[in-house]
Parts: structure tokens; sequence; C-alpha cells
């Protein structure tokens, strides 16, 4: 049965901090035919504007919410009906569309709440009507995936997939086997945290341009995951109207490609594995860290430096450090507590990529500077 989701969703998670803007894009959205908006307890403020907003448009009855129960912050069966009534006081609704086990890590996560009763929980909730579709979202290994797929009649599942990533974590085998077994399958990521878009290398960029010079790499991104009839819609974290009319205009214009096309995105993954050194999408898990390090920023700033250029990325790194004043956020100042690494969906060995990026981005010349940088800084 085809599915009643647009092939594009909104993500809700870096909605812009202009209510008045956040409104402009969410009603544009729904003009434009998206009718699915992904929002989750844990995205600061998102839930809330997101329900002041179709409240105050009357749209709620015209679209889809997704959101997510915080599995981390579930310590007892009570916390269960706590987060779920405080989501729906917060979306302004009586029942949710698409609901959340969010980020399940593996089976062993996935045991953990099974024995507090958490699907019990969920099948009266949907019973009652609460809850219309039950899924997961998921950051583990593809095995686990596949046997936590095969263990309940799950509705969705939203998993971390675009062209760099086929391979990671589920991956396309997770993909097509929920598919397979008639489960709707939301794409999260899939410009790897604007990565894809914006962050290309010069020479990935340049195999994108030969193949066809008219399309953007974003459209390259989108057009990879919107071809596979396995994806159900593609939830893409649209900040701006700009980005969100371009990404219309790339669906409406989509048209299905035969595989021809492999070879020019595996040509586009090889540039991109040569020049960045770190896998961080940007989703922020791992913040706040208890030091005040932006860690996110810092791989950022440290991709750019061999994406795009030097002097692109420590402008970056200098901004997201504050290193120019003093009681910097460096990662230097990291105490190795490790709170981050347990909270990364990507596994990213933190701790041990400071190290690897303090040699890169702040050798002793560059802390030489920066100190001079603060001295002058005082003065004024």
């Amino acid at each position: 049965m085809a599915s009643k989701l647009f092939k594009l969703g909104l993500g809700c998670m870096r909605f812009p901090r202009s209510k008045a803007e956040a409104e402009r894009i969410v009603l544009n959205a729904i003009d434009g035919g998206v009718n699915y908006f992904d929002t989750a307890y844990i995205y600061p403020g998102s839930e809330k504007m997101l329900g002041e907003i179709l409240a105050k448009s009357g749209k709620r009855a015209d679209v889809y919410i997704g959101t997510k129960l915080p599995l981390v912050l579930c310590k007892k069966p009570e916390d269960f009906d706590d987060y779920f009534n405080k989501q729906l006081a917060r979306l302004q609704t009586d029942y949710v569309d698409y609901y959340f086990l969010h980020n399940i890590g593996g089976t062993a996560h996935w045991k953990k709440y099974c024995d507090m009763g958490i699907m019990e929980w969920l099948e009266a909730k949907k019973h009652a009507g609460t809850i219309r579709h039950i899924g997961f979202s998921y950051h583990g290994s593809q095995g686990d995936f596949l046997e936590i797929l095969k263990a309940y009649s799950w509705d969705f599942t939203m998993l971390q997939y675009n062209y760099y990533d086929e391979n990671y974590q589920a991956g396309r085998t997770g993909v097509e086997a929920a598919a397979a077994k008639g489960v709707e399958v939301m794409i999260m990521e899939p410009l790897l945290g604007g990565m894809l878009a914006t962050g290309l290398p010069k020479k990935a960029q340049a195999v994108f341009s030969a193949a066809d010079a008219r399309k953007t790499p974003a459209q390259w991104a989108l057009e990879w995951l919107w071809n596979q009839p396995a994806v159900t819609t593609v939830v893409s974290g649209m900040s701006g109207m700009q980005v969100l009319e371009q990404n219309l205009t790339t669906l409406q214009a989509f048209e299905p490609f035969s595989d021809t096309r492999d070879a020019v995105y595996a040509d586009v993954v090889a540039e991109f594995r040569k020049a960045y050194k770190v896998n961080c999408t940007g989703c922020n898990y791992c913040l706040p860290c208890p030091l005040g390090i932006n860690i996110p920023a810092c791989f950022a700033a440290y991709n750019t430096r061999y994406a795009v250029g030097y002097f692109s990325g420590m402008f970056a790194y200098v901004i997201s450090t504050a290193q120019h004043r003093e009681g910097s956020n460096s990662p230097r100042t990291c105490n190795q507590c490790g709170k981050c690494e347990k909270l990364c969906p990507q596994h990213i060995p933190i701790r041990a990529e400071f190290k690897t990026l303090l040699r890169k981005m702040e050798p002793w010349y560059m802390r030489a500077a920066f100190a001079v940088v603060r001295k002058v800084m005082s003065w004024m």
C-alpha cells in the first residue's frame, strides 16, 4: 500500500530562532506538499514551536507529526507517561501520528526498555488512539537492527542513510529489509549534517559538475535517496526558506534514473573520504559538554580545513572555540570524562580524535598567536 507521506519531510531540530521565520517555513512547506514534521522531546523548543504554529494556522489535521520518547531520560516505567503527556501539551494535540523510541543503539538497549514494559505501554497508547504509528530511530549495528526489526510489527523506522553512509549502521541492507517487511523507512541525515550540500571537497564537487553542472551537490544527494523505492520519505532539516524552495523544486523535477550514475557517486565518495577527517554529522547529541566544548563545531572546523581550505577551517575553529578571549572552550581543556562518547550515535572516539585535532589545529605557534590575540583583546 502506498504511503500517505510526502517524499520530503521537514526536520524540526534546527528550527530558526525566529518564530515568525519558523512559521513561514512550516506553512510554505505544507503549501508545497510536505505533510510530515519531525521533532523530539530533546530538540530545544522544537515541539512547543511546532505545536504553536500548527494550532495558530489550524493545520494540525492536515499533517503528520512525528516525535520521540527520550529513552535516555526514562529511568522507570512511570517516566513514559510523564514525558508523553508533556509532549502532547507542547504540541497542543491529543494524539501523535508517528511515535518513536528515540535512538535505539542495539539489542541490549532494546531489551532494557522491553523489560521496563515499553512495548505494552506503546500498544496501550495505540489502542487508545493517542499514538497512531509505532516505530524507532536507530544508531547501532546492522546485525542488531535486523534483530530488532524482526522482534515486533513496527509501522516505521528512521535510519541514517545517504550515498556517503550507504553501508554505515543499518545501511542499504537495513533499509531494504525494513521495506520488504512493509515498514515505512524514514531517512535522517540525508545531507550528513549539511556536509553533502555545502561541505564537499572541491575535487568531489568537480566530479558532480562534470557529470551534470546544472545540479547542486544537495540535489545529487536527495535524488540518490528518492531513486530508491525502499525509501518512504527523506527528512531534511530545512532551517531557511531558500533551502525549502530548492528541495521542493528538486523533488518536482526528479525523474528516476538507472544505475549508470553509481560510478559518479562512487567517485565523489572516494574524494570525500580523502578530505574529511571525522565523520561527525553535527547532530549535537554529545552536548552539552560539562566543560563547554562545542564538540561538533570543532570537528566541523577541522574537516573544513582539509575539505575547503586552511584559512576557512582555522577561522571557524577560532570562532567555535573562542580562542580570541580568556576562558576559551578549546578541546585542550577536555578532562577525558568520556560522557560525550556514550551519547554519540556515530560512535566517534571523540577523545582520541581530539588529540589528533589539537596537533593540527593548535600547534605551538597557533597557541602563541592565540595568546597574543587574547592579550590584545584584554587591552581593548
